[in-house]
């Protein structure tokens, strides 16, 4: 693609999520298997995760993961398999952790040191775990739930219905001016001058591209036009997936943060944004925090403030 088609197609991500990074073969079929996963058990390895959603991370910023054959013979009954990659299986457990180790990090703080192949596992383990966490009871009967499937599904005791993990999808969009400003702002309960992009749960009914006006003109009363995906991101919190859009506003037009929801919103000029892009360890600068690395938001704005540079 020659630069003059890139450059009318707008700015992009400036790389891939960090979350959305996995080279693990997912193996469907294998989830089937008629020994229950006991051969692919036996070469396995498993990734432990706590309550929180944190896993020990090792000084080399690898996954520390153990072998499956410490848990037993043959499947652990709360093990779910997150895929295979040449002659090893991984899996994922619950662990019984405490909090007392330095080393055990959550997807937010550990999730943007790992490699293509770890940062996968974690996402997909800690999204996996959440939803059984969540699902041990049949939403149609009341009846408990086993699971089936290696873990990719739970199955009804009472009506045999079968259910399937969650994933709620959700928008994140940059507002630009088609210019040099962007459209930022802040909720109450983030870190002081901590600002980002808007972002929203689609509804029942609803297009991506009606949620991302709707959930826009809610936050700061502000109607957008242009409106175009840019890319996505798992975010298990506990099982959303952010779907990254950008679109174009009027900057002459009143924002009126929602009650409640937004604490600020601001125009914020290209120059500044790259300032606050370039502090280190991601300090503030002229009141301007941008979210962590680890988010789309943060790869959202670094495409937008970098782009034709």
């Amino acid at each position: 693609m020659t630069s003059d088609v890139f450059a009318d197609l707008g700015f992009q991500l400036d790389s891939a999520p960090l979350l959305s990074r996995s080279t693990v073969d997912r193996r469907e079929t294998l989830r089937d298997a008629p020994d229950g996963g006991a051969e692919l058990w036996s070469t396995g390895k498993v990734v432990l995760v706590d309550a929180k959603g944190r896993t020990p991370i090792g000084a080399d910023s690898r996954l520390v993961v153990h072998p499956a054959s410490d848990f037993g013979e043959r499947p652990a009954p709360n093990a779910v398999l997150l895929g295979v990659e040449g002659d090893v299986s991984y899996w994922a457990l619950r662990s019984e952790h405490d909090g007392t180790h330095d080393n055990w990090r959550d997807l937010r703080s550990g999730g943007g040191l790992l490699n293509d192949t770890d940062a996968g596992l974690f996402t997909t383990a800690v999204g996996l775990l959440g939803w059984h966490d969540n699902a041990r009871y049949c939403a149609v009967c009341g009846a408990a739930t086993t699971r089936v499937r290696a873990g990719w599904a739970r199955r009804c005791t009472g009506c045999d219905r079968e259910e399937y993990p969650r994933t709620d999808p959700a928008v994140i969009c940059l507002v630009h001016d088609g210019a040099d400003h962007v459209l930022l702002a802040r909720q109450p309960v983030w870190p002081p001058e901590r600002y980002s992009v808007l972002a929203g749960f689609v509804e029942v009914g609803e297009s991506l591209e009606a949620c991302v006006a709707r959930e826009v003109s809610e936050e700061v009363g502000v109607e957008v036009s242009e409106i175009r995906y840019l890319g996505s991101q798992p975010w298990p919190f506990p099982r959303s997936l952010m779907l990254g859009f950008a679109a174009i506003a009027d900057p002459s037009a009143p924002l009126i943060p929602a009650d409640g929801e937004i604490e600020e919103a601001r125009w914020v000029h290209r120059d500044a944004v790259r300032a606050a892009l370039a502090s280190e360890g991601g300090a503030a600068v002229d009141g301007l925090r941008l979210p962590p690395g680890v988010s789309i938001a943060y790869r959202m704005i670094r495409g937008w403030a970098t782009w034709q540079d």
